[in-house]
Formats: structure tokens, sequence, C-alpha cells
């Protein structure tokens, strides 16, 4: 793999993929299964593995995982297997700690990506890099909120109108320095913080990550109607 531009800086990836994904309904994690004869998890890594700025790759997967051997992409010599957890803090921190043992260095750009977000495309990944690259804190890709807002009670009767002007959906990759996202995660597992992504880990260690816009089919395959719309997508390429 070649050297980036300052403006496109080189990378490590962490993909968390120790997950079961229960709301799937499936026979096996949902990272697995099939998205146009092959795998989600393949797509997703299929985003990073050929681009020039990526220095190496980092799968956290279950101990106990029995699909991944059985990829052809398992053996690829840029990928490499850390421990899952049980969260997806564990996860990602398991991950850094592999990361380190790789040799990258702490202040080394680190993307953290979901397992089931196959359809990142190059240009959001490109933005990105080139967004952050001189960035103190780092930040992540999401999208403004389209749709009108409402908070709702226990009780099943709306509170409030939210202003959506102020309110993004958070997706990935999520970007940040490796020693500052390590600092964070096991700060806030220490301290059992709740923690939902890796922005929320450097928020609650203080610091306040950029959002960059980019485009609404980066999905993350959640329920069965997420896998067949991307079903059609990758079909109709």
């Amino acid at each position: 793999m070649s050297s980036s531009s300052p403006s496109t800086p080189a990378f490590w990836v962490v993909i968390p993929a120790a997950g079961i994904g229960s709301r799937m309904r499936a026979d096996r994690p949902k990272q697995y299964l099939d998205l146009a004869g092959r795998s989600i998890l393949e797509r997703t890594l299929d985003c990073f593995l050929g681009h020039p700025g990526l220095k190496g790759l980092v799968v956290c997967l279950a101990t106990d995982d029995p699909w991944w051997p059985s990829l052809s992409c398992a053996s690829d010599p840029r990928i490499q297997r850390a421990e899952g957890g049980k969260e997806r803090a564990d996860s990602v921190l398991s991950g850094l700690l592999r990361l380190n043992e790789l040799g990258a260095a702490s202040d080394d750009w680190v993307l953290v990506h979901d397992a089931a977000r196959p359809n990142l495309s190059r240009g959001d990944l490109d933005h990105l890099l080139a967004e952050l690259a001189l960035d103190p804190v780092g930040g992540l890709l999401g999208v403004p909120a389209r749709d009108t807002l409402k908070r709702v009670g226990a009780d099943g009767r709306i509170e409030e109108t939210v202003d959506r002007r102020v309110v993004w959906l958070a997706y990935t990759p999520q970007m940040f320095r490796l020693g500052a996202l390590h600092r964070a995660l096991a700060d806030a597992l220490v301290a059992d913080a709740a923690i939902t992504d890796e922005a929320s880990a450097m928020e609650w260690a203080g610091f306040a990550p950029r959002m960059i816009e980019g485009r609404a089919d980066n999905l993350k395959v959640t329920t069965p109607e997420d896998l067949l719309r991307l079903q059609r997508a990758f079909s109709a390429h």
C-alpha cells in the first residue's frame, strides 16, 4: 500500500464484528448474511482494502466465531484479528490494543466502522479523511435529520417537537487519533459511562468531535428491511 498525500492521511481501521444482530431473526450474525453473493462483512471490508492510505485493518470477532474462517478474506495479510467483547466499546478497545501491537503510533488516525455498514462510498471516505486531516480532535460521518422529530414520554404521548436543525444521525467511519480514543474508551469503561459509539466516548472525555456530512445511503443493516434495500442497491451495480 502506498503512502498518502497530506490532504488524505494514512490511517488504520477497526471493525467491531462480535455482535449477534438479534433483530435480524437470522441463523447467524447479520455481518455474515448474504449481500449480492458475498457476506455483508466482506462488502464492508472492501470499502477500505483498496484504499492507498490504509496501513492495516483489525476485525474484532467473538472468540467462538465459526463463520470468519470460511471467508476468503480471513487469510488476507492486510487484515488482523482481535478478540471482540461483550459491548461495542469493549471490542473497539481490544482492536486498538491490537493496533498498538502492530506498531501503530499514538497520533495515528484510526477509523472505526460498523461491520454491517457495507455501502460506504469511496467519495465519503476520501471526504472524511481530507476534512479531518489536520483537525485537533477528529470526527465522523453523519447526515442531518430530515423528518420532524418528537420527544415522547413513557406514556407514549408527545412531550415536545425537537428542532431538527440541530440534530444529526451519527454514521461511521468515526475517525480519531489512536492514543486519544484509547484513553477516552478505557476511562469511560472504568467509569461505567454510557458509551454508544466512539464519538460519545470522546465527548465524555471533554472533546467536541466534528460532524462531516455524508451520503444517506451509507446504511447500517439492523432489520430485514435494511438488508432488502441494500440487496436492491447492490444488485443494480
